[in-house]
C-alpha cells in the first residue's frame, strides 16, 4: 500500500532541522514521502543534505502586507494542490494559519496545526501587539478549526486561553509536552574536586529576543557584579531578525564591553556547552515547553527559570527539581543565582532531579509517538509499528496524561 504524503511546514529550516528531524526520519524510515517547507535558510540545504525534499516558501515572517500574505497562501495552496498530500503538519502560529488556510483551498484530507508557545503578539505589551491581538485570535479562529483539524498545544495553560478565547473547539485540542529531546546525547557532567572553588558560570541559551528574559539576565549580571561576586554570564544565540521583539547585536556588544556577559553568538554543538557550564537559567516571559530547559536537565544541571506557562511544566517544584522566580522580576532572579553559588551541594541536588524528570516525561521518543496518534486519529489507513501505543490525552484529561 502506498503511504501518505506528509508535508512539514515552520516558518524557519532552523526550527524544522534542529525541533522535528528526528521526527520527520521517524515518517521516513516508516515509508512515508515527507516535505519540508520553509522560508530560505542556511539549514535548507542541510536537510537536502539529509535525503530530504526542502522547498523554500516565499515568507516573510514580519511582513503585514496583506496582499503579500494573500499571495503567501495562494503559493501555499498551489503548491499543496500539486503535491496532493494527505495531511499537512503546521508548527508556530503563522505557519500553522496560513498552512491550513491553503490546506482547505487545496482540499488536502487532513491538518495538524502545533503552536509551541504564543509568539510577539500574546507576549508582548507594546501597542502594536495588543492591537494585532484581536485581529490574529479571528483569523485562528476561522483558520484552525474544522472536522478533519487537530490543534496540538504544549502545555495546559496554552489549552486555557485557547478556551477562553474559543479559537479552536475542545474536543479538538490534543496536549503534547513539547518537541521531544533526544536526551542519549546528554550526558551527565563530571564534577572535579575543585569545582566548587572555581566561579559559578551560568548560561542562558535562547533566541536573542526580549520575551526570553534577556534584560533580567543581564540586570541580574549587574546586581551580582556590584556585590563583587565572580559569577561568570554565558549569552549563547543570536537576534532574531524576523521577530519584532528582537535584541540588537549592538546592544548585546555594549552588554560584553560593559563585563556584563560573554556572548558566545550561535552555539551548534549544545551537549558540548552544556558540560563546560554549571546552572542553566531561562527566565521567559511564556513559553511552548522549553527544549533548551530539557537538554540542560539531561546533563543534569541545575535550572532557574519563571513561574510561567511552559516553563513550570520543567520546573514545577521550586527547590525540588530547579528554582522557579517570578516573571520579569530581575532581583529574584539574582537571588537565586546568588543561592545557587553559595551552595554547590543544592545544585548538584536540583541538577539529578531535573535529569530525573526529563528522562521519564521529555524523551523525544515519547513525544514522536503521541504525534503519530494524533496522525492515526485523522487518517486511520495510517499503521506504523512504533515502541509505544499510548493514546494522546484529550482536553479535559490532561491530568493523568504524563507527557
Amino acid at each position: 500500500m502506498k503511504m501518505p504524503k506528509v508535508v512539514l511546514y515552520a516558518n524557519t529550516d532552523w526550527y524544522l532541522f534542529n525541533f522535528r528531524l528526528s521526527f520527520a526520519r521517524k515518517l521516513r524510515d516508516a515509508g512515508f514521502e515527507v516535505i519540508l517547507l520553509s522560508p530560505e535558510g542556511e539549514y535548507g540545504p542541510k536537510l537536502r543534505d539529509l535525503g530530504f525534499r526542502w522547498h523554500a516558501v516565499p515568507m516573510n515572517r514580519r511582513s503585514l502586507n496583506p496582499l503579500r500574505e494573500l499571495a503567501l497562501v495562494l503559493w501555499l495552496a498551489r503548491f499543496f494542490q500539486r503535491e496532493k498530500p494527505q495531511l499537512v503538519h503546521g508548527f508556530t502560529i503563522k505557519s500553522a494559519v496560513y498552512g491550513s488556510f491553503a490546506s482547505k483551498l487545496a482540499g488536502v484530507p487532513a491538518r495538524v496545526n502545533a503552536v509551541a508557545g504564543m509568539g510577539y503578539v500574546f507576549t508582548s505589551r507594546d501597542l502594536k501587539a495588543r492591537i494585532l491581538k484581536p485581529v490574529v485570535r479571528s483569523v485562528m479562529r476561522t483558520a484552525l478549526n474544522g472536522r478533519d483539524s487537530i490543534l496540538v498545544l504544549q502545555n495546559p495553560d496554552d489549552i486555557k486561553l485557547f478556551e477562553a478565547a474559543r479559537i479552536v473547539e475542545k474536543k479538538s485540542i490534543r496536549l503534547i509536552k513539547g518537541s521531544g529531546v533526544d536526551l542519549r546525547r546528554f550526558k551527565v557532567r563530571e564534577e572535579s574536586a575543585d569545582d566548587a572553588g572555581k566561579p559559578l558560570r551560568i548560561l542562558l541559551a535562547a533566541r536573542l529576543v526580549w520575551d526570553k528574559g534577556i534584560e533580567e539576565y543581564v540586570e541580574a549580571a549587574r546586581m551580582l557584579r556590584r556585590e563583587n561576586r565572580t559569577v561568570r554570564f554565558l549569552l549563547a544565540g543570536s537576534p532574531d531578525d524576523g521577530n519584532p521583539a528582537s535584541v540588537s547585536t549592538a546592544m548585546v556588544e555594549g552588554w560584553v564591553k560593559e563585563g556584563l556577559v560573554e556572548w558566545l553568538g550561535h552555539v551548534s554543538d549544545m551537549p558540548r556547552l552544556f558540560t563546560e557550564v554549571d546552572v542553566m537559567v531561562l527566565p521567559s516571559y511564556r513559553e511552548g515547553l522549553p527544549k533548551a530547559l530539557i537538554e540542560a536537565a539531561g546533563c543534569a544541571l541545575p535550572l532557574i527559570t519563571t513561574d510561567a506557562p511552559g516553563c513550570r511544566e520543567v520546573v514545577s517544584e521550586s527547590g525540588v527539581d530547579g528554582l522557579q522566580v517570578p516573571v520579569r522580576d530581575a532581583r529574584a532572579l539574582a537571588d537565586a543565582i546568588r543561592q545557587l553559588d553559595d551552595d554547590r551541594a543544592l545544585a548538584r541536588k536540583l541538577g539529578l532531579a531535573a535529569r530525573e524528570k526529563a528522562l521519564k516525561n521529555f524523551d523525544e521518543r515519547i513525544v514522536i509517538e503521541k504525534t503519530l496518534a494524533v496522525y492515526r486519529e485523522l487518517v486511520p489507513s495510517i499503521a506504523i509499528e512504533d515502541e509505544r501505543r499510548e493514546p494522546v490525552a484529550p482536553v479535559g484529561k490532561f491530568g493523568d496524561f504524563h507527557v
